[in-house]
């Protein structure tokens, strides 16, 4: 419900409305803190898959990189807010959308840097600046593409999102892949805090309201660290280390072009995008109740692009809006953009304190497995949900049967690509690329009926 104390109703239904700066800035704060979690987990989990390693000196590239990761993933989410907020020219929809690191590209990301010979973080970072060149693009066009992608094809993708992350999920809450082959991995000691992230999460949410309820993961984890403090499994070693201000680095990882990666993120931009046109959509409908307009569409598709692109020059993953703030802005009511700017301009301030990204980083992987655990169950939830609107018919049936199947069974069983080239190894074993390439082609091309 709309706070009418912050302004009358129709301010708070104008994106360009700027409530008083007292109440303005706890409302930035607030829109930060419910993407925060979701923000800075994708680069955790992609470092880690690259080797870089997880709350100490681990790992192949080691602890300053982990953070210099992190620190990206809140810099380059403020720099592609602002993108949408403030805008310029055709760049930004102009309305309070935030923008964040996107978990839809980590099940093509985690193959592109984890072995199969691939060019690791130089080679990911190019596909994400390519990727992200080619998300602006479709600025141009997206509102004619969107029929080739209904709830059948959307829903499966956003399954298959789902699934192709909750096997990351319960090996870093039972300890993280390094612990592989050790005792401590999936013991109890391990599973402790993770479990009480995934309780007190489901408590809060189903029994607080407003943006307690919102906040649910953010507070299980910080109930879950608590305990692992508690358990002797925080370190605090290597935030004296970090530095207390540092500017990123273009190109940190070199530039190397690799086929697969870049054909793997331009596809996914499309599906980014996708979202992003259903995120605006969500936006004026929650707080402005009306529709958005044509400019507002591709200047939002724009941003995510451009903001996707810079990220990837100095070593940022893909950016997309954050649908949690959608919902957000419908539940208090205010659509100003100039409240999400300073949510904005926050995550930018964190972004040069690598000190933040060192205490980010002491958060034990098993913590943040409990929170993961949650939030990609509810990427498979939200999947399931969108297939709820599709009739099941049996072309229907059929189209999502052969997608699942193939895509989730590659996914599974990667070792049945082992006599294909490396470039097809890598588009093909996230499962999520044939799943949906297969849902897409088949929904254009079968007719609407099949005849007995």
């Amino acid at each position: 419900m709309a706070d009418v104390s912050i302004g009358t109703p129709e301010q708070l239904r104008d994106p360009d409305y700027m409530p008083d700066i007292g109440k303005a800035v706890p409302l930035g704060i607030q829109h930060v803190l419910a993407m925060f979690v979701s923000n800075v987990t994708p680069a955790i989990i992609v470092a880690g898959a690259a080797g870089i390693g997880f709350g100490s000196d681990q790992g192949a590239l080691g602890f300053p990189d982990m953070t210099y990761m992190i620190q990206m993933s809140m810099l380059f989410a403020g720099i592609a807010t602002l993108f949408q907020t403030i805008g310029f020219g055709p760049v930004g929809a102009r309305l309070p959308i935030v923008q964040g690191t996107s978990f839809a590209f980590v099940p093509v990301m985690i193959p592109a840097v984890a072995g199969l010979g691939t060019a690791g973080l130089a080679g990911l970072m190019t596909g994400v600046l390519i990727g992200g060149m080619f998300h602006f693009c479709l600025g141009f066009i997206v509102g004619r593409i969107r029929h080739a992608l209904p709830p059948l094809v959307t829903g499966l993708i956003v399954l298959m999102i789902g699934l192709a992350l909750v096997r990351v999920g319960i090996q870093y809450a039972a300890g993280g892949v390094p612990l592989m082959g050790k005792p401590e991995f999936g013991s109890l000691a391990m599973w402790t805090p993770a479990l009480v992230v995934v309780i007190v999460t489901l408590a809060v949410k189903f029994f607080t309201r407003g943006f307690t309820a919102i906040a649910a993961v953010l507070i299980g984890i910080i109930a879950g660290y608590a305990v692992a403090f508690a358990m002797g499994q925080v370190n605090f070693g290597n935030v004296g280390r970090a530095a207390y201000f540092s500017v990123p680095m273009p190109f940190k990882w070199g530039f190397e072009f690799n086929f697969a990666i870049v054909i793997g993120m331009c596809f996914m931009a499309i599906v980014s995008a996708i979202e992003t046109v259903g995120d605006t959509s969500g936006i004026t409908k929650g707080g402005a109740g009306r529709e958005a307009t044509d400019r507002e569409v591709s200047g939002a598709t724009f941003a995510d692009g451009l903001g996707t692109a810079v990220a990837g020059i100095f070593g940022g993953l893909p950016n997309t809006s954050f649908s949690q703030n959608v919902g957000l802005v419908a539940i208090t009511g205010v659509m100003s953009r100039h409240v999400v700017t300073i949510g904005a301009l926050f995550l930018i301030v964190c972004g040069f304190i690598p000190k933040i990204g060192a205490i980010i980083n002491t958060v034990p992987i098993n913590v943040l497995g409990g929170g993961v655990i949650v939030m990609f169950g509810m990427v498979c939830a939200s999947g399931i949900n969108m297939l709820s609107d599709v009739t099941w018919s049996r072309r229907n049936m059929a189209i999502f049967a052969i997608s699942l199947s193939l895509g989730f069974g590659l996914q599974l069983e990667p070792s049945a690509l082992q006599h294909l080239g490396k470039t097809a190894q890598i588009l093909l074993s996230s499962g999520l690329l044939p799943a949906a390439t297969i849902a897409i082609v088949l929904n254009l091309i079968l007719p609407e009926e099949i005849e007995d």
